[in-house]
Order: structure tokens, then C-alpha cells, then sequence
């Protein structure tokens, strides 16, 4: 069975993620807000999640209607930001702004944190491997999802000590994994409360909607409703998407992360409108949950302790040897591979 879904290449209406970095002040809630209100018809269809402790419903009189707003309270682990998301999308928001997407990478709970907590521990050496997969699990629900996203980030000076005797700036730097930004569909960092926006990520399509003309990464000027116009127009000239299909494609997208048994238990419920659709990538969407499973078991392979050997002890080599694990117990596999076969035939 093939893990590929391999059809003719068309342009079909695709969703945009747009990361917006800047310090504090530089505007990047409201440009993200304004943005975000010209891609839907009415404002309500605009979410927003908010980590700065409730700062984004200081902006609900800067639209022409309320949008949705939720606070995300620590811990910021990349799982809780995933599950956000799909609760977004289960409320049927269009747009998401996420404000602010830093905490994943830095704050309480977040990737540094899950990587140090074996150091806290008094173990030698920090668990990268596990908060890289968190991270990207988490950008894989930002990436899959049918909502149009826009993430502020943080941004701080950063210096390069190369010489101790001369520090280097290498300027501002967004606050996040060093390759979250050009993982977007649009970035950009953000100066002068938000009225130039150098962009470090801009496709050629998409220039014309930031820029009369010209080859230039720096435009001055505030963004708004306009520029979020002009982003839809260009998604909506592709092939018209079939909604309902998408939601539940990106919906069970995200539900392979969980692994086989979560992709399956959600299948059920699929609406008769969409199953046979479904069933045309479900061979993908198995093989996704699947090696999901096997980096998951990789991950939490655990390692033995090493034998400790006293004076008093003679060496034997066979103290060394991993112990055998004990045997699994059974599972009732018949049940389980029938439950298996219902689901997949919808």
C-alpha cells in the first residue's frame, strides 16, 4: 500500500500562514487583526488566540464587530497550541491570529522547557529529540489546517559574541525555531509601530498585493484590509475547494498524529456526504498515523541503566546485558482487525 495520493497538478484555493515578528509596540496585533478582517465576510469569523494574558480583547473596538477570542494559559507546550487550534477549527473560524506563537518555542511549558526538564532531573544532557517532535507536530497543525493563520512573534537583538573583546548585532531575530519563518507562506518583521514591515519571506505571486513594483523587501506603509483582500483573491483564483471535504481532511490530518486507533475512532464520524472522498486518501492518512507511531516508539525507547559494578563484585559480563522485557500481554487481535476493517470500508 502506498503512502502517496499521486493525481494531476492543479492550483486549487490553499490556505496561507503568515508570521508577523516585531518588539513590543510594533504592531503587529492590529496589523494582524486588520489583515485577518479582509479575509472573511464578518468579523466574527475571525479567532484569536491569546497568550499575552488577555491583551488581545483590548482590540475588540478596532473591528467593525466582535471576533472570537480565547485565552491559552501556560503550560505553552506545542500540544496544547495544537489542540487550540483544532477547537478553532471546530468553531468554525476562517482566520486564526495566533498572539503570541513564541511561547511555544520559549515560555512555561514550552519547547526549551520540555527539552531541560531531564537536567532538572540531574540527568546529563537535555531531550532535544522529544521537543523537536512536540514542535513539529505542532507545526504540522498550523500548515494542515483549513483556517487561514497568522502568528505574531516575538522579536529581541541578538549578538554575536564570536569575539568577546568586540560583541557583533546581527539585529532583530523572531522568538522561535530558527526555521518557523520560513515555513510560512508570508514573514515579515515589523518596525515603526507597524508602518514598514521588512519582509524575509514574500512569494513572487503574492508580491503584487505588498508592492507596486520593483525587487524591493522593505515596504513602508501600513497593512490592513486591503492586503488581506488581495490575499483571498489570489487563493479564491485557484480551483474552488470543496469545504466540507478540507474541514475533514485537515481534521483527520491532525488526528494521525495521535497514531492508528485515534485516526480510526474519528472516522466514524464522518458525514455520509464526504466518506467516499475520504476513502480515496484514507491509504494516506493511515500511513501518516502510522509512522507517527513508529517516531513516537523511537522517541520513548528506553534506555537501560548502566550495572553498576562494586569491588566487591566479580566481573560478569552478563550483568551488562539488557534484561530480557517481559512478554506483552494479549490482545484480543481478531476484534481489533474486524473493528479495523469496518472503519476503513466506512
Amino acid at each position: 500500500m502506498g503512502i502517496l495520493n499521486i493525481k494531476p497538478a492543479e492550483r486549487s484555493g490553499s490556505r496561507v500562514v503568515i508570521g508577523i515578528s516585531g518588539q513590543s509596540g510594533s504592531g503587529k496585533t492590529l496589523t494582524a487583526l486588520k489583515m485577518a478582517r479582509g479575509m472573511v465576510d464578518k468579523p466574527e469569523e475571525i479567532g484569536f488566540l491569546d497568550s499575552e494574558n488577555g491583551r488581545g480583547r483590548l482590540y475588540s473596538g478596532e473591528l467593525d464587530g466582535p471576533f472570537m477570542h480565547a485565552d491559552l494559559y501556560a503550560p505553552f507546550s506545542p500540544a496544547r497550541y495544537r489542540q487550540a487550534i483544532e477547537e478553532f477549527q471546530e468553531a468554525g473560524v476562517k482566520v486564526l491570529v495566533i498572539d503570541s506563537g513564541s511561547h511555544e518555542w520559549e515560555g512555561e511549558g514550552g519547547c526549551n522547557d520540555i527539552a531541560e526538564q531531564p537536567l532538572l532531573q540531574g540527568k546529563a544532557m537535555a531531550d532535544w529529540k522529544r521537543a523537536k517532535s512536540e514542535h513539529k507536530k505542532f507545526m504540522s497543525a498550523l500548515l494542515q489546517s483549513n483556517m487561514h493563520i497568522i502568528v505574531c512573534l516575538r522579536a529581541r537583538e541578538k549578538t554575536s559574541f564570536k569575539n568577546p573583546k568586540k560583541p557583533e548585532s546581527l539585529g532583530l531575530h523572531a522568538v522561535c525555531e530558527k526555521d518557523f519563518m520560513y515555513e510560512m507562506t508570508v514573514s515579515m518583521m515589523m518596525y515603526d509601530n507597524g508602518k514598514i514591515q521588512e519582509f524575509t519571506k514574500l512569494p513572487e505571486e503574492l508580491r503584487p498585493i505588498f508592492f507596486d513594483s520593483g525587487r524591493d523587501s522593505v515596504h513602508e506603509g501600513y497593512l490592513g484590509e486591503a492586503h488581506g483582500r488581495g490575499l483571498i483573491k489570489w487563493v479564491d483564483s485557484g480551483v474552488k475547494v470543496d469545504e466540507e471535504f478540507e474541514h475533514w481532511r485537515s481534521k483527520l490530518q491532525m488526528t494521525a498524529s495521535k497514531g492508528v486507533a485515534a485516526l480510526t475512532a474519528e472516522a466514524v464520524n464522518l458525514p455520509d456526504s464526504v466518506k467516499a472522498k475520504i476513502r480515496a486518501i484514507w491509504p494516506t492518512l493511515k500511513a501518516s498515523a502510522e509512522e507517527y507511531e513508529r517516531i513516537e516508539s523511537f522517541i520513548n525507547d528506553d534506555i537501560q541503566p548502566a550495572v553498576t559494578i562494586t569491588p566487591q563484585d566479580d566481573f560478569n559480563p552478563a550483568k551488562l546485558q539488557k534484561p530480557e522485557a517481559a512478554p506483552a500481554p494479549e490482545q484480543p487481535q481478531a476484534k481489533t482487525a474486524e473493528t479495523q476493517k469496518n472503519i476503513e470500508n466506512f
